[in-house]
């Protein structure tokens, strides 16, 4: 048994005896969660931390790092090839703020790659190019669940190590603001973001008095709250140096236009964005076709190439066209309908109105039909990385039960350096959304 695997057995045999098996550490845990404000619900449906062996986590980070350098290689790459941008099937309005300078060099200074770890593979199937979600959650779950009674017993035989995030987010926001030339010392920080119908609840405000208490004026903003005049951006008397941006562009774009004062400001340099405009390039999706095609990572370190080959499934902008798979020419529509039980069809676009389609769990029917709808509008298709599905300890009407979930880890990067991680939860083999989705606190094995 792994190192990971007795350490789940142990924690679950503790929670099944007494004076666990009350469940009375856990009612009170869950009522933590509610008072700390972390969401509508429970964030975390689980009683139990995921557990990473040291070994696995350095390598994810190591790896995550070098896919993370190739990334914005290619992006780089495609912001100076017309050719290799039309690729990634950017909106004209993206493109041209694209090409906008943001005043520092690395253009997606956060973001984060869904990752699945399966009996020692690894495989990056998704970047995410915003700051990466749940990191003021983790560190919070983290700490309570570190404190919760069986934890707290568990620890007498494991040594537990906590991956906090959200020093390291205001670190990379003062370095972009440095970066960008900025002067002031202290510089005032607005979370940009669409309002919801409880303001002043949730992570953003968290995360703003957190920014706060470490001297760094931070409001959260609404972009209807925005205005630009005599070269300075601010809402009301509150003058923004920092625009911490946490509404996806093309979201933006249905609401307002490019007059608004948030673009022009950005425009004219006088606020540091991050993450810029142009990390919208390692938004799409398919970035991931340009770093799967040997024709353009060709000249690429050997590190990054073999990063590639070994972690990043196969992918492809939907098209009628001719590509490549393992060295071998086909016809991609073709391709696509031989092969459906290994593949899945994502949108380019990380948005709720367009869903992904996966061959295994679609018949002939179905999968001709999603093939259709992905050759009308910017798709992917991508070989499956078969999840990673483990058992965790739930409480369901008041009853300890076991479930099996699907575990997907995400490192935070920052600046091309992770720095630690975040588990995200979902019902095994389920495409709809469960009340028992959500985050669980992710810790590191260190030994007994």
């Amino acid at each position: 048994m792994t190192q990971v695997g007795e350490a789940i057995a142990r924690y679950h045999k503790l929670i099944e005896s007494g004076p666990y098996i009350d469940l009375g550490w856990a009612q009170a845990l869950q009522d933590q969660l509610k008072a700390a404000k972390l969401g509508g619900r429970a964030i975390s449906p689980v009683l139990r931390p995921h557990f990473l062996s040291g070994r696995d986590y350095a390598a994810m980070a190591r790896t995550a790092e070098t896919i993370s350098s190739a990334m914005a290689r290619v992006e780089q790459m495609a912001l100076a090839t017309p050719a290799l941008l039309a690729r990634i099937q950017l909106l004209p309005a993206e493109r041209m703020l694209a090409q906008v300078d943001p005043g520092y060099a690395f253009a997606g200074v956060t973001g984060q790659l869904d990752t699945v770890l399966n009996n020692g593979s690894m495989k990056f199937s998704n970047h995410h190019s915003d700051a990466p979600a749940g990191v003021l959650f983790g560190d919070t779950l983290a700490d309570l669940y570190y404190e919760a009674p069986p934890v707290k017993e568990f620890r007498k035989k494991y040594k537990l190590k906590k991956l906090g995030g959200t020093k390291f987010l205001l670190s990379a926001l003062v370095k972009s603001y440095k970066d960008f030339g900025g002067k002031q010392k202290k510089p005032r920080i607005a979370i940009v973001e669409l309002k919801q119908p409880f303001a002043g609840a949730g992570e953003f405000a968290q995360l703003a008095e957190f920014f706060t208490g470490e001297g760094y004026p931070t409001e959260v903003v609404s972009p209807e709250q925005l205005e630009y005049r005599n070269g300075v951006l601010r809402r009301g008397d509150f003058v923004i140096d920092i625009v911490y941006r946490r509404i996806r562009l093309q979201e933006f774009l249905v609401r307002f236009d490019l007059s608004h004062p948030m673009v022009r400001a950005y425009k004219e340099h006088a606020v540091c964005m991050v993450n810029s405009f142009r990390a919208e390039v390692g938004a799409k999706r398919a970035i991931f076709d340009l770093l799967t095609d040997d024709a353009v990572t060709a000249k690429f370190p050997a590190i990054e190439r073999r990063a590639i080959k070994d972690h990043i499934p196969w992918t492809r902008l939907v098209q009628a066209a001719k590509t490549t798979h393992k060295g071998h020419t086909v016809d991609l529509p073709d391709f696509v309908m031989k092969h459906r039980a290994k593949l899945i069809l994502k949108p380019n676009d990380d948005t709720p109105d367009q869903h992904s389609f996966r061959g295994s769990e679609t018949d002939d029917i179905g999968w001709e039909k999603a093939l259709r709808q992905a050759m009308r509008t910017p798709y992917v298709v991508q070989e499956v990385a078969d999840p990673a599905r483990v058992v965790f300890p739930l409480m369901q009407y008041g009853s300890l039960m076991m479930k099996e979930m699907q575990v997907d880890v995400h490192p935070h990067s920052f600046y091309g350096k992770v720095h630690g991680c975040s588990s995200w939860l979902s019902i095994a083999g389920s495409q709809s959304f469960s009340t028992l989705t959500g985050l669980a606190p992710t810790f590191v094995l260190e030994g007994k």
